[in-house]
């Protein structure tokens, strides 16, 4: 998916929602377990209830690695529903790869080759041979990790050198030599607030994956105020806020109405910027 086919779905759908696919199976409706794969059963409920609303689903690799081949089917089987059932939305795994360039490159092979997804969230901790290898597939993306939503954001990401410059500002300035705004996004969580007017005097084009809306305590407000640009620029997740919000045999119904509600107010704010 190219940079403007990405902003024409936002435009039409007037959503910019990623919706997380974090399928925990001690979370997931009692009554999924009979089933031969519960974790891809629940999946394609909330893909079928939910992509009306959103643009983008992203599975967390950990969700399905924890489950070893079984867990990896399902994963396969839900990149492969996505892209056989609906086409036009965007698909992000969620592994967080990063290694010597020859690690990194078979790790682009499976994920750009293999899974054929359109994304990838990279860690670029070990620089340019890391993630360059992953930049090299047309129409493919990676997303760099680079100011988080978590507490231990602060242990390193934050941290200054002599001259004053924050380390995520540096993987900001540093990774754009690498890609552009066509092929490269970073994450920045929605925890993270005003610190969106940082990010985008820096990146002030590239698209933002944002994390931290919902559960994490985020406000899709902030960060459409701090972040938001003239073509939206944005891909706001909710995972457990959506998925999680039923746990009976209508939580696809609850997770379409919690997804239909964040792309109401998605709307209200796109209408705001003229988007």
């Amino acid at each position: 998916m190219t940079r403007q086919e990405l902003i024409e779905q936002i435009r039409q759908k007037k959503t910019f929602l990623c919706v997380g696919l974090d399928t925990d199976l001690k979370k997931i409706p009692q009554h999924l377990l009979k089933e031969d794969d519960p974790i891809f059963s629940f999946n394609r409920a909330i893909i079928d209830a939910t992509a009306p609303y959103c643009v983008a689903y992203k599975p967390n690799l950990a969700f399905y690695e924890a489950f070893g081949v079984k867990g990896m089917v399902s994963f396969e089987k839900t990149i492969d529903y996505l892209k056989k059932n609906f086409p036009q939305h965007f698909i992000i795994a969620d592994a967080k790869r990063g290694d010597i360039g020859n690690t990194s490159a078979m790790y682009a092979r499976t994920f750009f080759e293999a899974y054929d997804v359109d994304s990838l969230t990279v860690a670029p901790y070990m620089g340019e041979d890391s993630v360059t290898p992953f930049l090299g597939y047309e129409g493919k993306w990676v997303i760099v990790l680079a100011l988080t939503s978590n507490k231990g954001s602060h242990d390193f990401q934050l941290t200054a050198d002599a001259q004053g410059e924050r380390l995520f500002e540096k993987v900001l300035k540093i990774s754009q030599q690498w890609g552009t705004d066509e092929n490269m996004m970073y994450v920045v969580g929605a925890t993270q607030g005003k610190m969106f007017e940082d990010i985008r005097r820096i990146a002030p084009t590239h698209f933002l994956l944002v994390p931290g809306v919902g559960a994490q305590g985020g406000s899709l407000q902030e960060v459409c105020r701090y972040g938001m640009t003239k073509d939206c620029g944005l891909l706001v997740n909710s995972s457990r806020g959506i998925i999680y919000a039923g746990n009976d045999e209508h939580f696809a119904e609850v997770a379409a109405q919690k997804a239909r509600e964040l792309q109401q107010e998605m709307a209200a704010e796109l209408a705001q910027k003229g988007i």
